[in-house]
C-alpha cells in the first residue's frame, strides 16, 4: 500500500476494497499500461488466459451493468450471457464510467460505483491463479478463481463461445 495516495483514484478504491475485505495479494501498479488482455499478459509474463478479463454489457430492461468475467483467451457469447440476464446491449465508455467507476481497460471485477450483475465464465477455473484488473489500466491484481467468486458472490456459468 505503499505511497498509495499518488495512485489514480480508481486503483486507490480497489486497493482500499481488497484490504478491507482481507485480500492477501495487493494490487500492483505496473510501469505500462495494460488496456487489453494480451498487453496485462505480456506485462506479467503470464498465459493469455490467466487474465481475468471484465466486460460490461447494458442490461436493456432496466439499464443496470451486467459484469461478466472471462478469460483473456476467450470471447463472451452475448446469447449465452442474455439467456441468463435478460437481453443486454453494448456499453459505451460513458456507461462505463458512470455505472462502474472505471474507465474501460481498468474496470475491475470488485468495488463498482453501483452494483453489477455479474457473472464468472466457468473457464477462469482451469488456471489456479488469475489476474484482475485494479481499477486503472495499470493497475492489476492476483487472486484465484475460487477467491474472485468469493469477492463478486458471483455464479460461475458457461458464458464464451465455443
Amino acid at each position: 500500500m505503499e505511497h498509495l495516495a499518488d495512485k489514480p483514484e480508481g486503483f486507490q478504491t480497489v486497493s482500499k476494497a481488497l484490504l478491507t475485505r482481507g485480500h492477501p495479494h495487493a494490487p500492483i501498479f505496473l510501469e505500462v499500461a495494460a488496456r487489453t488482455s494480451q498487453e496485462a499478459a505480456d506485462a506479467l509474463n503470464i498465459q493469455l488466459g490467466q487474465i481475468a478479463k471484465s466486460v460490461i454489457f447494458r442490461r436493456k430492461s432496466d439499464d443496470v451493468a451486467v459484469l461478466v468475467v472471462t478469460s483473456g483467451d476467450r470471447r463472451v457469447d452475448e446469447k449465452k450471457v442474455a439467456a441468463i440476464v435478460g437481453a443486454i446491449g453494448r456499453a459505451d465508455a460513458d456507461f462505463v464510467k458512470t455505472k462502474t467507476g472505471f474507465s474501460i481497460g481498468g474496470v475491475a471485477p470488485i468495488a463498482h460505483a453501483s452494483h453489477p450483475v455479474t457473472l464468472i465464465d466457468r473457464d477462469l477455473f482451469r488456471f489456479d491463479e488469475v489476474w484482475a484488473a485494479a481499477g486503472h489500466p495499470n493497475g492489476v491484481f492476483k487472486l484465484s478463481p475460487k477467491e474472485l467468486e468469493a469477492l463478486t458472490a458471483a455464479p460461475v456459468v458457461d458464458i464464451v463461445q465455443l
